[in-house]
């Protein structure tokens, strides 16, 4: 039965996988299109800040996706989370919201939340690299 369990866990990975695959490939050529779309609308060649922020957006969601993929890989292989993946893939999705985040919009309590959540996070990472570090 446990041999069973394990066959059925790992195809369900490899399908994760996949599909992941597929949404970062076509996650890939929106951005692309997204980019030639803004490139040719007058004014022509030039990006207006909004159009910054919407591919700049993009591209870390792309970046995000790319880190769970990495995250889905290295569960496959050691049958383990990495916490230092997921705290990375954490830090990116905030620092995501950060670059497209209107503040016109928010309140100085969310703000500050914000900021208290990339603090916590880069200090888990810094803590765990250095718990890496000298436990060698």
């Amino acid at each position: 039965m446990s041999l069973f369990i394990k066959k059925f866990e790992r195809a369900v990975v490899v399908s994760i996988i996949v599909m992941m695959m597929v949404v970062l490939a076509l996650s890939t050529l929106e951005l692309g299109w997204i980019i030639v779309k803004d490139i040719i609308t007058p004014p022509i060649l030039l990006l207006e800040v909004d159009e910054l922020l919407e591919i700049f957006g993009f591209v870390l969601l792309i970046l995000i996706g790319v880190e769970l993929l990495e995250t889905i890989k290295a569960y496959l292989r050691d049958n383990v989370v990495h916490v230092e993946i997921v705290l990375e893939v954490a830090l990116i999705a905030i620092a995501r919201k950060v670059i497209v985040l209107d503040l016109s919009k928010y309140d100085g309590v969310s703000v500050l939340a914000v900021a208290g959540l990339i603090v916590a996070l880069a200090g888990a990472l810094f803590l765990r690299a250095a718990r890496s570090r000298f436990h060698r």
